[in-house]
């Protein structure tokens, strides 16, 4: 039918009209009708979301069939709202830390521990600040919910952005400079623009990492507070409390359309964009490709819609075009390495200070023996974390190379991949409690893999984006030279994934400890199994309202992670920046 009517013969007049006019075409009723469709269901779920709060019980969350599209879009604002926020703070937070090294030295350790911080400790302080700050409203506890996503999201982003605008090329870097750009032209003409593959991937797990945790965020229950806002994470909790097999699966399916329509809808467009940036001397021979990219690039009237917003962004890039000179003080023999140590003697009296508070704060309550009890419990789940991530990588990053290096097959994998990565391991329970009841096999050890289940595809979406970035002329000097085998892997395709990988390794164990939250105590209605680690000692504490031993665990989390990434990752990361960078 598109090209019946795209050789549909117009009178010599029509045509004429239609060329300086620039009349509507198929492209542009398909495109409308898409954009009218999503206004309306967001208008719909907004006025939802600004319920009287009473209404949560006057109307609790129902395993009817019926009402899971309601409920769908409800998870699916939240969501999007949760990623909205999350670009945000990953564009302000990351590049003050890439551009700034006193900013770094509080901003990535600061990351470190936040990202180990579990979206249920974060929950156990901010419900009652969110329903006090919107009273009587579901606004409330919306914001809540978000807020929990936002933290399951934003961490790994921001490592993403922030390593991307650390590799940036330098030859590329000395000629925006030559060009006399200043540094927010250098910003939004070189250095987004080269991490913007790298950041649409973790996007993507970003979302799907949202997913693993919507059942903590949807259904909330902190100590006496218990709120179940209508969406697929409450749907999925009742059903496991009321052990409904047939709902799980239900909720399941209605995870696999949203995902598969999201990444028609949203993600592969903008995947298809963001290969235009890849850093290359020459021509790709695959392009992923997008039924909507291609179809909004074809629009007529929707073009000349945004053009005054093409034109203003245009004009706003030409802010400051050449930076100012700054002449030198006389006095400006101030030595800076006086100032780095100044702050960051400040930084650490700060840190020494929170220790002290949050140490203060516990020790009215508690012992030695519950201290004891939660680093023996720390040292469990680090050594599931360190088993687990080195498990991951073996598999993942020879199929995330395979999969980056094939456009299509990256294209075709995209869906699947996000449905792996969003399958929440809540819906494992079931086989999993009852496989141990049955067999009285140790939970200690058959716990563990629910744990890696949603933050391995941090590896392989890394690992992928990596891939996919790698250089078209590269790949050809490799093949002129007859690079094979294990020198191939070293010489070339190992050191251009492989700040890509260390940016997903280190989140994914951090939401390997995030996860030990639900993986070490998992319930199926009455029956409960639970391994010994931090992560049940955590739940174990939620769940009794205990906040004291809640700000403990974290604490301890935080300081395994923290000193696990100075340890670990940031040699690796500065390694990666040193002797890897494709310049």
């Amino acid at each position: 039918m598109l090209s019946i009517f795209r050789h549909r013969p117009h009178s010599p007049l029509v045509a004429a009209l239609i060329r300086a006019r620039g009349w509507p075409n198929l492209h542009d009723l398909i495109a409308f009708t898409l954009l009218i469709a999503g206004a309306a269901l967001l208008g719909h779920g907004a006025a939802q979301m600004r319920e009287p709060l009473v209404g949560l019980a006057a109307q609790p969350v129902s395993l009817q069939i019926a009402h899971l599209p309601e409920y769908a879009l409800r998870t699916t604002l939240r969501m999007f709202a949760a990623m909205l926020a999350s670009l945000v703070f990953t564009f302000l937070v990351a590049t003050w830390a890439a551009k700034s090294r006193r900013a770094e030295q509080v901003i990535v350790p600061a990351l470190d521990i936040l990202q180990s911080v579990p979206v249920l400790g974060f929950l156990s302080f901010t419900v009652s600040f969110f329903l006090g700050l919107f009273p009587g409203s579901q606004l409330g506890a919306e914001c809540a919910a978000v807020f929990a996503i936002f933290t399951s999201q934003a961490w790994n982003m921001t490592f993403s952005f922030y390593q991307s605008l650390r590799s940036v090329p330098r030859d590329l870097d000395e000629v925006g400079r030559g060009f006399g750009l200043s540094a927010w032209q250098r910003f939004w003409r070189l250095e987004a623009p080269f991490a913007a593959p790298g950041l649409v991937w973790n996007m993507m797990m970003s979302m799907s990492g949202g997913w693993f945790f919507v059942v903590a965020s949807e259904a909330i229950t902190v100590g006496d507070t218990t709120v179940e806002l209508p969406g697929i994470g409450s749907y999925l909790a009742l059903a496991i409390a009321q052990k409904n097999l047939a709902a799980v699966a239900w909720a399941v399916v209605a995870m696999a359309v949203l995902i598969a329509l999201y990444d028609q809808l949203l993600f592969r467009p903008i995947v298809a964009w963001a290969d235009k940036f890849r850093v290359e001397q020459t021509a790709g021979q695959q392009r992923p490709a997008s039924w909507v990219y291609d179809m909004a690039r074809r629009t007529r009237v929707l073009k000349r819609a945004l053009r005054p917003l093409i034109w203003l962004w245009q004009r706003a890039l030409l802010w400051r075009l050449r930076p100012r000179a700054i002449a030198a003080a006389p006095h400006a023999a101030t030595n800076p390495r006086l100032g780095d140590r100044l702050w960051l003697a400040l930084v650490l009296a700060t840190a020494a200070w929170g220790a002290w508070f949050a140490f203060d704060y516990g020790r009215r309550t508690l012992t030695l023996a519950d201290v004891a009890e939660a680093f023996g419990g720390g040292l469990a789940t680090l050594a599931r974390v360190v088993v687990l991530i080195a498990v991951a990588t073996v598999i993942w990053v020879p199929i995330g190379v395979w999969i980056g290096l094939r456009p299509r097959l990256a294209q075709r994998m995209q869906p699947l991949a996000q449905l792996l990565a969003a399958f929440p391991a809540n819906v494992l329970f079931p086989l999993a409690v009852m496989a141990i009841v049955a067999t009285g096999a140790n939970p200690d050890v058959w716990l563990s893999p629910l744990m890696v289940l949603g933050t391995q595809w941090y590896i392989l979406f890394n690992v992928i984006a990596g891939a996919s970035a790698f250089p078209t002329d590269l790949r050809e000097a490799s093949s002129v030279y007859r690079l094979r085998s294990w020198t191939w892997w070293r010489r070339a395709i190992l050191p251009a994934v492989f700040p890509y990988y260390v940016t997903g390794a280190l989140t994914a164990s951090g939401g390997s400890w995030n996860a030990s939250i639900v993986a070490e105590l998992v319930h199926w209605g009455d029956q409960r199994v639970q391994a010994y680690g931090l992560g049940a000692y955590i739940a174990r504490a939620t769940e009794a309202g205990d906040f004291h031993r809640v700000v403990l665990g974290v604490a301890v989390m935080s300081l395994f992670v923290t000193l696990f990434n100075r340890l670990l990752w940031r040699p690796l990361y500065v390694y990666a920046e040193r002797r890897l960078r494709l310049d």
